[in-house]
């Protein structure tokens, strides 16, 4: 289980999306640009410099990798350039992802889907040339998002989509994997406890501090992004172990058009605008982060009937649902392992 039985001391917290905290002064993290955001590792326990420089590297050669926008060539440039043409050959981390993306596409029914690419470049959300488009740009961008036209030959090691004018995007899956990975460096180095925060993707290695003397082991204790506050702000706190927490939220990379109108990055392939759905951000709590990240936007996508549902279907995966009327539904897994701290909040169990 990914949830400790007890609820544990209170810890100094860190401003970041999805606030982390502990109670001795931890060692200097390391920091690093990649993946879009700013990457920060904290190995507080059994960490080097040689370590260090494994996780980065191995996290910088993911966003090689798997990065879609970029002056480099990655393989996932390279499958859209090559897009209704032939297929390209591509490494098997790749091809791993990409298989577990088509898992969670056909899970929910295509809420998620790594070929959302064409709407994400129409829209442009969090770049220079961010707009509302029109609706026959939308209908000529969704003809192009199909999960199912993404053809992976594990055996022969290739990627193809069908069509051209078809393109992968792997934003709301490639820093889930990318912690897993730094994860699995630190804990073959022998670290013990560590904290990996891929721009608000959170890994919590291990406990806070282990069980001495017949005492059980501290959680760590996580903030959850406040949707409609400044960045480190929270609406309450959760108590984990050796859990990957990650959130999708309409706070994350939007803009507000000239009417006042805010649009966010989370897109619903049924018909290509940012999801409304009476959601401002959903949390899930698992040990896998690749799975966490692909189920944030599945879920948040979705709405929380369909979200849940699939939630409560996952062994392990948990939920917070924050509404656009300041309620917050925890799955059942977090009762007693998630505490609401800002009073515009409430918690509806």
């Amino acid at each position: 289980m990914v949830i400790n039985t007890m609820l544990q001391k209170t810890f100094v917290v860190f401003c970041v999306p999805l606030l982390l905290a502990v109670c001795a002064k931890p060692p200097s993290p390391r920091l690093e640009l990649a993946l879009g955001t700013v990457c920060t590792v904290n190995l507080f326990e059994g960490g080097n410099a040689q370590l260090y420089s494994d996780i980065f590297s191995r996290i910088q050669e993911i966003d090689r990798t798997m990065t879609a926008f970029s002056e480099e060539f990655s393989d996932i440039i390279a499958i859209n350039k090559q897009a209704g043409i032939e297929p390209v050959q591509v490494r098997d981390d790749l091809i791993a992802v990409l298989e577990t993306a088509l898992y969670y596409a056909a899970l929910s029914g295509g809420a998620f889907d790594p070929t959302i690419g064409p709407l994400v470049t129409l829209w442009g959300i969090g770049t220079d040339s961010q707009r509302i488009p029109g609706d026959a740009e939308i209908a000529a961008a969704l003809a192009l998002v199909n999960w199912r036209d993404l053809v992976i030959d594990r055996e022969a090691g290739t990627v193809f989509l069908r069509r051209a004018g078809m393109a992968l995007d792997l934003g709301a899956i490639a820093k889930g994997y990318a912690g897993d990975e730094a994860a699995r460096i630190a804990r073959e180095g022998n670290v013990q406890r560590a904290i990996i925060d891929l721009g608000g993707n959170i890994v919590a290695v291990g406990s806070r501090e282990a069980a001495q003397n017949g005492t059980e082991a501290l959680p760590w204790r996580i903030g959850v992004q406040n949707p409609l506050d400044e960045r480190g702000a929270s609406i309450g706190v959760l108590w984990v172990h050796n859990a990957s927490v990650v959130t999708s939220g309409v706070y994350e990379r939007y803009f507000v058009s000239d009417e006042g109108k805010h649009y966010h990055h989370l897109f619903d392939p049924a018909n290509g605008y940012p999801a409304e759905n009476g959601l401002l951000s959903v949390t899930i709590v698992t040990e896998s982060s690749t799975i966490a990240d692909a189920l944030s936007t599945v879920v948040f996508v979705l709405g929380f009937e369909y979200g849940k549902a699939v939630i409560d279907s996952i062994p392990n995966a948990e939920a917070i649902f924050v509404f656009d009327d300041c309620r917050v539904i925890i799955t059942d897994g977090l009762i007693g392992f998630f505490m609401i701290t800002n009073d515009a909040f409430t918690l509806d169990l």
